[in-house]
């Protein structure tokens, strides 16, 4: 990040009764009683100002000017929440917001290096001399958020500076030191700038997610209420069959069941699902298949849409640009899009006028289990403005064929060409015998999706389990054989795995540099980087040469971890291609989404994109998805869509 002689360095500090963390920076702005409290910024680098806006300053006039000058570069850490509130701020209606060109954003910068998605996170990795105060948490929950009415604060439901001048005083600093703290990363990071074209991704992502998506607000409402009847129903029912005082506890649950005979550690879905099995069309199997329609957590998502749609009937803010800090790829934020039940009912259309008139009865009549009809519905909430219609475009197996061209692994690179089903392929090439989808050996096909989805990063028995093999009905004695013959058909995928982690390893251990499959690894000021083709540079912090459980040589580094803490993350090379390979599908879906800027993209959900059109032209939107980037040579990229009156699955 170069510096500019004209830029700003920003951090505000504000209020609203609406609660952030549940319905986004968006709606949050759109509370009557929402303000910016402080103002602190740095102009060019200078000394810090802040300005108490609480108390009646007022943000002077050139730097009101310098937020809407478009060629003033303004840098805030998690820049979006500054540039929604100060748009907000400066008057502008629902659905307009300062243009994004202009604004970096210094979480985005750390991101890309492998550091935390947190001020005070990335202040701690990186030793910093002004580090975010810790006494901040105390200070935004007395002063930016509602308070409880008691006797001794008068019965008042806010803290305003009059009701604690010290506590303000602290407060001050505190944004002071926040804005200190967010230059001082700039600097510290200047010697690793992001690429021009992750900024010219970052601009279309806050493009995206200002759209925002029109939500069926009546739907809504109704599969809220629907689902409050069908629960209070079940509960009922679960407490006439089982007697017990509160349905959902686990714990009387368990007692329950152990008190008919069946014991069991958990209720989790895959448990709750076997135990139905082996008690089916028993009183147990009825009291189960009841705890699996009450346990339908995805239900929550309603609520999480009416907590999160704007004035304008509009969901915003749901993709975190570098939410993935290993690889790039973007994450869901509040309705978290990217995990969203599946649909399987032909009749979508008809279900949800059912629901959206409240019929109750009726369905009940056709459906036995109205939470998994409800769940099915949640896609078909997001609905395209009235006169449009969504296009929903997605990438056909784009893992597998970014991994077959990294691995030049001919066999599968001609079936891309030939346009063949991919798990059709794999089960012909491991079994060395046609498999054709409903057709000859179709059964194969089976093993062959199995193992697509679970080996391609070094996955074994347990990669396959995990996914769902047994499940999907192969045997124990099946799954070692397949992995053998998996990884026996594909050599060069295999031969990949093992280069990646002798050159990882040779470049750690020797602080130096090499170059293989068209990917560039280097050993600098205490950081693993492996450049893309994309150009883009994925980091691994302060990485080392340790040995694992097995005995054997590997490279670790420091990340955050699956305990969401900053920690050091043991890795090998089916895990580094795994990284590689996802953060190179992510660049093309980046690179689709900037040919496809003319459109109005309200979407994207990993390899699929949904945009709002007037005029039905889905075969454009499918050429441009098919466009191989110019670094990507010989990748095969295939493209296919519908066009649909709301969003589901095809």
């Amino acid at each position: 990040m170069t510096s500019c002689p004209n830029s700003l360095s920003i951090d505000i500090e504000t209020y609203s009764s609406v609660d952030l963390s549940k319905s986004g920076t968006y709606r949050y702005v759109e509370s009557d009683d929402f303000e910016i409290l402080l103002f602190g910024f740095s102009v060019n680098g200078s000394d810090v100002q802040v300005v108490d806006l609480a108390n009646g300053e007022m943000i002077p006039p050139a730097i009101l000017s310098m937020l809407t000058d478009d060629n003033v570069i303004k840098y805030a850490f998690n820049a979006s929440f500054e540039r929604i509130c100060l748009s907000k701020f400066l008057g502008y209606p629902t659905g307009i917001y300062l243009n994004p060109a202009s604004w970096r954003c210094t979480m985005v910068a750390s991101a890309y290096l492998g550091l935390p998605l947190s001020l005070q996170g990335v202040g701690t990795v990186l030793s910093l001399d002004k580090q975010k105060l810790s006494e901040g948490k105390d200070l935004i929950k007395y002063f930016c958020v509602p308070c409880t009415p008691t006797k001794s604060n008068g019965g008042r439901t806010r803290n305003l500076p009059m009701h604690d001048s010290k506590k303000w005083s602290e407060f001050k600093k505190y944004n002071l030191r926040d804005v200190e703290t967010e230059m001082e990363i700039k600097e510290k990071l200047k010697n690793f700038p992001v690429p021009k074209s992750v900024w010219d991704e970052y601009y279309i992502d806050q493009v995206i997610n200002d759209r925002g998506v029109l939500l069926d607000i009546e739907l809504v409402d109704c599969a809220i209420k629907i689902d409050t009847l069908s629960r209070d129903k079940l509960i009922s029912l679960m407490k006439e069959l089982t007697s017990i005082d509160n349905p959902n506890s686990v714990i009387q649950l368990k007692e329950w069941l152990l008190q008919n005979n069946v014991e069991t550690d958990d209720l989790s879905k895959k448990t709750v699902e076997k135990l139905k099995e082996v008690n089916d069309n028993s009183v147990v199997g009825e009291v189960l298949s009841l705890r699996q329609q009450l346990s339908k957590s995805s239900l929550k998502k309603y609520q999480t849409m009416k907590n999160v749609v704007c004035s304008d009937g509009r969901a915003r803010g749901m993709f975190q640009f570098y939410g993935a800090n290993r690889t790039g790829r973007w994450a869901g934020r509040l309705i978290q899009v990217q995990n969203l039940p599946r649909n399987y009912l032909d009749d979508l259309v008809e279900v949800r006028d059912l629901i959206k008139s409240f019929n109750i009865k009726a369905l009940n009549m056709l459906y036995d289990n109205i939470p998994d009809i409800l769940s099915q519905l949640i896609r078909t909430a997001f609905i395209p403005k009235e006169g449009y219609k969504f296009i929903v475009s997605d990438f056909s197996s784009i893992e597998a064929r970014v991994l077959a061209w990294y691995a030049d692994e001919a066999w599968r690179i001609a079936a891309f060409k030939r346009g063949e089903d991919i798990y059709c392929a794999s089960a012909s090439q491991m079994f060395g015998v046609p498999v054709v989808k409903s057709g000859v050996n179709s059964h194969l096909r089976q093993k062959g999706k199995i193992a697509e989805l679970a080996l391609g990063y070094g996955g074994s028995v347990g990669a396959l389990k995990a996914m769902g093999a047994i499940e999907m009905g192969l045997t124990e004695d099946e799954l070692e054989p397949l992995v053998k013959i998996w990884r026996m058909s594909n050599p060069s995928i295999v031969q990949f795995w093992w280069d990646i982690d002798r050159i990882v390893i040779n470049v750690v251990r020797n602080k130096t540099f090499d170059e293989a499959y068209g990917l560039r690894f280097e050993y600098r000021s205490g950081i693993l980087q492996i450049t893309l083709p994309s150009g883009r540079m994925l980091s691994y912090i302060k990485p080392k040469i340790e040995l694992n459980q097995f005995g054997s040589e590997c490279v670790s580094y420091e990340g955050i971890g699956p305990s969401k803490k900053w920690e050091r993350i043991q890795s090998y090379g089916p895990k580094f291609v795994e990284n590689i390979v996802q953060a190179t599908a992510r660049d093309i879906l980046a690179f689709a989404l900037l040919n496809l800027k003319r459109y109005e993209v309200v979407m994207h959900i990993h390899d699929e994109v949904v945009i709002e059109v007037k005029d039905e032209d889905l075969e454009s939107i499918n050429k441009l998805m098919r466009i191989t980037p110019s670094w990507a040579k010989g990748l095969i990229l295939d493209a296919d869509g519908f066009i649909t009156e709301f969003y589901r699955k095809d």
